[in-house]
This record gives C-alpha cells, structure tokens and sequence, in this order.
C-alpha cells in the first residue's frame, strides 16, 4: 500500500468568524491511500481553535506511521484503523484523514459505495444546514441571502448583539435557524436568550457554554427551553456518556473523533444513552464533507456545509442541493480528485 501525502489551500468565500477566531483560507491535508490499482482519498482539516492539529502536525504524525501504514494491505477500514491507533491516536485529525482515505479505497476495492456496504439506506435523510458566520449583521444578511432558500441556516454567534442578529435574520427568512454560540454564553445568559430565541425559531443551541462547565451545562438542562447539543464538549468516544442527562444530543467531529471507525461508535453508545445524534464538519473541501455523508442514514441532524463554504473545491463527490445530499455514482466515499 502506498500512501502519499498533499497539501492543500481551500479559499474561503468570505472571512469566516466564529466565537473562536477568523478563516479566510484553509489549509489542509489530503491522504491518498493506494493499493492494487485503487485510490483513496481522506482529508485532514486544521483548526485555529485547535493549534496542536496543523496541516504541518498531521503531515509529521502520517510520515511517523508511514512504515506501519504501508505495510500491507486491509480487509476492512477498521483493521487498518486498529493497526495505525497505537502510532497515530494522539493525533485524531491525522487519525481522521487516513481513515477516510481507508473507507473511500475500501468501497473503490468492493465496487460500492460506503453507506451500502454498512447496509444502509439513502431514504429520508437529514437535510443539512448553511452557516452564516459572525459578521456585522447586515453582512450577516447579505451571507444568508447569498444562499438563499435553504431550509436550515445555522449562525454562529458570541457577541454583543447576539438578540438583535437573530431578529434581524428572521426578518428575511422562514427557515429553521440552529444556534452555534461555541463556548461563548454562560448558563444564564443561554436560559435568559432561550425563550425569545425560540419563539424566533431556533430549533436548538449547539454548545453556549466553555467546554468544562458542567455545573452550568446541569442547570442549562433543567430549565432551558430549546434542546442543547454538545460539541466542544463531546471530542472523543468516552465524552459520549458524560453527556447524558446534561445534554439533549451531541456534534460529531470526525477530525476530534478520529475518522468514521470512531464516530460509528459514538452514534451506537449515544442511541443507547438517548442522545441525538448530529454529525458536524470543519472547513473542508468534497473530500471530508463525501466522508460525512457516509453517516446520513444514522444521524437526526448534520452540519456538512464546509464545502460550500470555500471558493474552490478539489474535488467531486457528494455535494448540497439547498441542504439536501446528492450522491454521485461514484464508490467508496464518492470522491474524484478535479485534477486528476
């Protein structure tokens, strides 16, 4: 087996603000996995929020596991997974790109697509978000209108005009809003703006409260009036039952989970403990979006905008009608490389 690694720069279509920081142009990692004639493709996506997890980073983890990686092939993309954990586990976004390379050469290798191969099936999938990052808000409304129609847009906020930027939204659409304020609220602040938030028309909040706040996150869940998820604080498999009872779902990352082996995992123990289950993504081109979508039988919500969010796309694979997935006839994750 082979594996060859590329950097990739994905520009953004505007300056993308979260609570956490400011993207104008991603760079990522692209994990090319080749045996016996077929190739997989994976991605591993950097974060600001997350500075031990660089393109630079996931570069070093893969060349450290290469002779471990190339050592022969796989039967099954966990195989692989439970073979590279012990070298590349303290590293889930490399972790993450070289199992999506895996599940894509997988399903290239049995001529189907991943979701079958898992026995799923592609009726009555979640339709998946548009996210308007912070900005002033008549920029916010101009980044709404720019796509609009969408069913679901979700708005990242953390500011002081947090009220007066959903009001105005709401102005100009009748979409489901869900609500990213990403560690940014305390406990009161999300129980003061739930009730209002609501009657706007938000569907739920995605983690208000700092990652370790789980006395606040306890009284959040006892008298919030709208459903909170977890992401921050729901990373890896073991968070799953610590969020139980305190929250009403959790944000899968597979970057912060480490690949779809992992995230399956998560959505088996979350059903179990009565989570919803949302499966979310970074900033990230067809490839790591086409591994997502891998998931959307299992899931109640997805967040899998991360390639409309850029201006240039590499590659082809499952893309976004107005929220809804459009598969291609295509195996394995569905990825084809554009310059390829």
């Amino acid at each position: 087996m082979k594996l060859t690694l590329r950097d990739i720069h994905l520009p953004l279509r505007h300056p993308f603000t979260i609570a956490l920081g400011t993207t104008t142009l991603q760079h990522n990692l692209l994990v090319e996995l080749e045996h016996e004639g077929a190739t997989g493709y994976g991605e591993g996506a950097s974060s600001h929020a997350w500075h031990l997890y660089t393109a630079e980073s996931m570069r070093a983890s893969l060349e450290a596991a290469r002779p471990v990686i190339e050592a022969g092939g796989f039967s099954t993309p966990e195989e692989l997974w439970n073979r590279v954990y012990p070298v590349l586990g303290e590293n889930p976004f490399a972790l993450c790109a070289l199992d999506q390379a895996a599940h894509d050469l997988w399903g290239k290798q049995k001529g189907a697509p991943v979701w079958k191969l898992w026995g799923l099936s592609l009726e009555n999938l979640p339709l998946s978000d548009y996210t308007i990052g912070i900005d002033t808000i008549e920029k916010m409304v101009m980044k709404m209108k720019e796509f609009d129609g969408w069913p679901i847009y979700k708005i990242k906020l953390g500011t002081e005009d947090d009220l007066a930027i959903v009001r105005e939204l709401r102005k100009h659409t009748g979409a489901i809003f869900r609500i990213d304020a990403n560690t940014a609220w305390s406990a009161d602040q999300t129980l003061a703006f739930a009730p209002e938030m609501k009657a706007l028309g938000v569907e739920f909040f995605e983690q208000p409260l700092p990652r370790d706040d789980w006395e606040g996150m306890r009284k959040v869940k006892g008298s919030c009036v709208l459903p909170v998820f977890a992401d921050e604080s729901c990373q890896t498999e073991e968070d799953v039952a610590k969020c139980a009872g305190i929250f009403d779902g959790i944000n899968i990352k597979l970057t912060k989970a480490g690949g779809l082996v992992p995230a399956r995992r998560m959505i088996a123990e979350a059903r179990k403990l009565g989570l919803k289950v949302m499966v979310g993504c970074m900033t990230e081109s067809s490839v790591g979006i086409s591994a997502i979508a891998q998931l959307l039988p299992l899931l109640d919500h997805v967040d899998m905008d991360g390639a409309v969010l850029i201006s240039k796309d590499i590659a082809d694979g499952v893309r976004l009608d107005h929220g809804r997935a459009v598969f291609p006839e295509t195996n394995g994750n569905g990825v084809t490389l554009l310059d390829a």
